[in-house]
């Protein structure tokens, strides 16, 4: 198993799109030698605020809500730059789960009172201030001043992770915008045969490299307690044209966000996909999961890998 940051705990919150994305980012740094332990609570904050931004120039009439793919955590990265979890956090990110909905109720006043971006912007700081805590002008670390920025383009290039998925409605090897409801600002990813996705994940987990993954976490094989997720036993082994019929059927769905950081067999030498969830450390293996291959092949919505595995 890869070197991990200690798994955490969304609490009530929707946002297992920043905590999976983040953890694949420090195990990635980890496994080159160098520690981080990065802020879900400060991309969470940013990414809210350009959402009621986006709201308000649409009058109102774009939904407010903090669900998100991980690519979503990577344009705030880009855009807004980063904060390490020392500097800025909330002890029980459940506080997120009721934050939209007064987010919501401001832009809602600010869209009556035709107040402008400005002000906008002014009234959710203080509101996030309040509710979050407020932010520190600058991120130090290791006797080093660095803007946010700074800190965010040093923790993750702009182009270092690619999008992936696969499915059958758009041709192989070129990229589409995702069809999923979470998929909020269009992001494109690659498409490629399931095989494909198997094949560049074991790769790069034996290259030390870790990968975010999305999908389906609503099925009766997954069991957070017992920290495994598989088909049941004597299932028919999933194929592209079985994965694509659970996609347009509505029966995957697009779920959750975890951490792939290694790989295991079982004693009948079936392979697994170790996972760092952000459930808390209550369950087997105090936090971490064992995915099936099978389950894998059937249920993953959508995975982001380091660019460079990809050609590999």
């Amino acid at each position: 198993m890869l070197k991990t940051t200690p798994v955490k705990d969304q609490g009530r919150s929707q946002l297992c799109w920043i905590f999976a994305m983040l953890a694949t980012i420090e195990t990635e740094h980890l496994m080159r030698g160098d520690s981080v332990n990065l802020s879900t609570a400060y991309i969470a904050r940013m990414a809210l605020r350009q959402r009621i931004q986006d709201a308000y120039l649409a009058k109102g009439k774009r939904p407010i809500h903090l669900r998100g793919m991980a690519s979503n955590t990577l344009s705030a990265i880009a855009d807004q730059g980063l904060l390490a979890y020392d500097t800025y956090h909330v002890e029980d990110y459940s506080v997120f789960s009721a934050f939209p909905k007064k987010a919501a109720n401001l832009c809602k006043l600010a869209v009556a009172q035709q107040e402008g971006l400005v002000r906008l912007g002014q009234r959710y700081d203080n509101l996030a201030d309040q509710s979050i805590g407020a932010l520190p002008r600058a991120q130090f670390m290791l006797g080093a001043e660095y803007t946010l920025g700074e800190f965010g383009r040093s923790v993750c290039r702009h182009d270092e992770y690619v999008g992936l998925t696969s499915f059958t409605h758009h041709p192989f090897n070129t990229a589409f915008a995702l069809e999923v409801p979470d998929n909020v600002n269009r992001d494109c990813l690659l498409n490629l045969p399931i095989d494909s996705l198997v094949s560049l994940t074991e790769r790069s987990l034996r290259a030390g490299h870790p990968l975010c993954w999305e999908g389906d976490t609503s099925e009766p094989g997954f069991n957070f307690a017992q920290a495994i997720a598989r088909i049941p036993e004597h299932s028919t082994a999933p194929t592209q044209q079985m994965r694509q019929r659970e996609f347009e059927t509505f029966r995957t769905t697009d779920d959750h966000c975890m951490a792939i950081v290694g790989l295991a067999r079982d004693a009948q030498g079936k392979r697994y996909f170790i996972m760092k969830n952000s459930w808390g450390t209550d369950n087997a293996f105090k936090g971490f999961m064992f995915m099936s291959e099978d389950y894998f092949r059937m249920k993953t919505i959508a995975l982001w890998a380091q660019r460079e595995c990809l050609g590999a």
